[in-house]
């Protein structure tokens, strides 16, 4: 108990180190600017990441009203709280208190380019994802592929497909040491979580090769797609489609909570700082519940 309490002695300090005032805010007094600072960033955060008030106030252990309350202003967080926050929102706690959230913008390049899908670069608006045509067709028909083969199961909602690609491409690489997709993933309070699907599928439906549609999992709502034509198997090779059975086979009838807690033990993730890139390289310092390449045979 004195521990904690020390704790969040030391959070309220760095709080008012960064022009936070203390306690909540008496009723009919403005907030601190900085306080309404934070509260703005908070909910900005949370309609960016689609969450609602109702899921952020359980996640914290608290209760709608209150939560309300901090997006008001009129209450200021914990430090576990605070904490909690910035890994839901897949952002370092520094970043969180200075209302800084790294953005990743995705650019499909229309032009060939020497370099594969994945080239990164740092713009005025945050690190830039280029796609190339070649690397955004594959990646459009391994979607089409998995959403024709598993996307109609009813636990199959937004965050099963963003862990079901990440295994396809890490798992991938690890067996072949080349990229299938070649996705770039960033580690997020849900697990890996793809940089470029949600563009890619906005731009899908533009085209009308696949649909959104809202269900109804137990009693969580999630999103779906379906496929609305075929993936096109002359862009895959063999290997490339017995690989991504594979990994379907063996994840694809996990739940969201369960495929989140499962990606949480491997290495990529683990080794990745919150809202950061993941390596493709970690693959290879996987242990043995994860690892998918038996090293045996190559000795």
């Amino acid at each position: 108990m004195v521990k904690k309490e020390r704790s969040q002695a030391k959070f309220q300090r760095v709080l008012k180190q960064k022009g936070y005032s203390a306690g909540i805010v008496p009723k009919g007094k403005v907030a601190h600017p900085v306080i309404t600072m934070l509260s703005k960033f908070i909910r900005q955060l949370r309609k960016k990441h689609n969450l609602t008030q109702e899921y952020l106030a359980s996640e914290l252990g608290i209760s709608r009203p209150t939560y309300v309350q901090i997006e008001q202003g009129g209450r200021e967080l914990t430090i576990s709280e605070a904490r909690k926050l910035a890994d839901i929102f897949g952002i370092s706690f520094n970043d969180f208190l200075a209302g800084n959230a790294p953005e990743y913008k995705v650019i499909f390049e229309k032009k060939p380019r020497e370099k594969s899908s994945g080239d990164l670069s740092a713009g005025r608006q945050g690190l830039q994802i280029r796609v190339t045509s070649k690397n955004l067709e594959k990646f459009k028909q391994v979607l089409l592929y998995v959403l024709g083969k598993v996307g109609s199961k009813p636990n199959v909602g937004e965050t099963v497909l963003h862990k079901l690609l990440y295994f396809i491409d890490f798992d991938y690489y690890e067996k072949f040491e080349e990229n299938l997709m070649g996705a770039t993933y960033i580690k997020n309070h849900h697990g890996p979580t793809s940089v470029e699907l949600k563009d890619i599928i906005v731009d899908m439906q533009k085209n009308g090769e696949i649909e959104a549609i809202k269900s109804q999992y137990f009693k969580y709502g999630q999103k779906k797609y379906l496929p609305l034509k075929r993936p096109a198997l002359d862009k895959f090779s063999a290997r490339e489609i017995e690989h991504i059975d594979e990994v379907l086979a063996r994840l694809a009838d996990k739940n969201a909570k369960e495929i989140e807690n499962y990606s949480h033990d491997d290495i990529p993730w683990k080794a990745a700082e919150k809202g950061q890139l993941l390596s493709y390289e970690s693959v290879f310092y996987r242990d043995e519940h994860y690892s998918v390449r038996n090293y045996d045979d190559e000795l």
